[in-house]
């Protein structure tokens, strides 16, 4: 679902017709910039020149493609310049939302990630999926409104939860933090929520563990040549989004990256039930209620983070302290996985936090691991799991085979 850009065109999959490329693996080329002009997508398919426009012509009408300026002459000889093909990001909006476990923010965005209008306030998990998505769809009305847009352009919703995702069905299994929601239909419901709220047709809507969105927002957008990337996020919980190849690494049923819930060795009682888990002792719910334990008023993840902002040199002291222990944990990760960035992200991701991290991760784990390791804090903050959002549903709807069922119900 989130495969390599051109993927299908290369591997013979997805919108093929015995073995020819279709409309949706020239979509493709023209996506990831490998053929941009009609004479670069004959050579990459090998199709003639007449096939290549028909199959062009389909995604004009679709309104899909657009052409662009003209490119340089190839030619020795001169001549005209050739005509560049451009996807249209027109044509469309996306939605996306990134739940935590108190707060949430939600976006319109474009088909290349532009956020075109945008919300955080306060929305409870704990409240369950019901009350939670109804809340959301109301948010979703007003941002389309502000954004200037109508609900038939939006193309698909994207959502990210901060528990684990069976990626086939949409539902978070077994999620510590996500009392209510284990097993429910949230895609069935957001969709619900959206036709009701607006009248607009059913969309598709996909969903993911938050960690995973972040990594794949933060992976395509500044580190698109890291084949192998790493995000932490650190806040109420911890989870770990990894992103091979440009895909998000899911596990066989989505449980990969929840590093929250690797024993440490302590005896704190963590939410999943057992005891001394990584997100027990090192977590930013763990580090507010050390706080909250000493005197000082802090009940979340997003609390230390306003303790961090001013200053606080006891949130400042245990955030540090939480760094090394989840530094110690990740020198194993970033033995088993070689990654070339490992991002730290989440409430807690800043200077003393990082500065533990670095402590132990370089102490514990082999140089040969590290070498060329680079660890970074987020360049998307806040926005990262909705760009991640957005993305995976531009990847899942334009991918070349459905681009071909899309193009076929849409009768061009």
């Amino acid at each position: 679902m989130t495969g390599r850009p051109g993927r299908a065109a290369r591997s013979g999959r997805g919108g093929r017709s015995g073995g020819q490329a279709g409309a949706g693996d020239l979509l493709a080329l023209v996506r990831n910039g490998r053929a941009v002009t009609r004479g670069a997508l004959q050579q990459a398919t090998g199709l003639s020149r007449a096939t290549v426009g028909q199959r062009l012509d389909r995604l004009f009408r679709a309104g899909w493609l657009r052409e662009g300026a003209g490119g340089p002459v190839d030619s020795p000889l001169g001549g005209r310049p050739s005509i560049t093909l451009e996807f249209d990001d027109s044509h469309a909006v996306v939605l996306a939302a990134d739940l935590d476990t108190r707060h949430a923010r939600a976006a319109v965005l474009s088909l290349t990630g532009e956020i075109l209008a945008e919300q955080a306030g306060t929305l409870v998990v704990e409240e369950g999926p019901e009350a939670v998505l109804g809340e959301l769809g109301g948010w979703f009305e007003e941002l389309l409104t502000k954004a200037g847009h109508r609900a038939e352009e939006v193309c698909g919703i994207g959502l990210a939860v901060p528990g684990p995702v069976d990626s086939e069905t949409g539902r978070v299994v077994q999620p510590p933090i996500m009392p209510g929601w284990d097993g429910y239909d949230i895609r069935g419901r957001m969709s619900r929520v959206f036709t009701e709220r607006t009248g607009a047709p059913a969309i598709p809507v996909l969903v993911d563990n938050d960690a995973n969105l972040m990594a794949y927002g933060e992976q395509r957008t500044g580190y698109p040549g890291c084949t192998a990337f790493v995000l932490v996020k650190v806040s109420t919980g911890i989870g770990a989004g990894v992103v091979v190849d440009g895909s998000i690494y899911r596990g066989v049923d989505g449980g990969a990256g929840d590093i929250g819930h690797i024993r440490v060795g302590a005896d704190a009682l963590c939410r999943c039930g057992s005891r001394g888990c990584l997100a027990a002792v090192a977590s930013g719910g763990a580090v507010a209620r050390r706080l909250a334990a000493s005197g000082v008023p802090a009940t979340s993840g997003s609390d230390v983070r306003d303790l961090l902002a001013a200053g606080h040199p006891e949130a400042a002291a245990l955030a540090r302290e939480a760094g090394r222990q989840v530094g110690d944990v990740l020198a194993t990760v970033v033995t088993l996985l070689n990654p070339g960035v490992l991002m730290i992200a989440g409430d807690l991701a800043g200077t003393p936090f990082l500065t533990g991290v670095r402590e132990l991760l370089y102490q514990r784990a082999l140089p040969r691991s590290t070498a060329h390791l680079d660890v970074v804090t987020s360049r998307l903050g806040d926005r990262a799991g909705l760009v991640g959002a957005g993305a995976l549903v531009v990847e899942h709807l334009y991918a070349p085979e459905r681009v071909e069922e899309r193009l076929a119900a849409m009768g061009v």
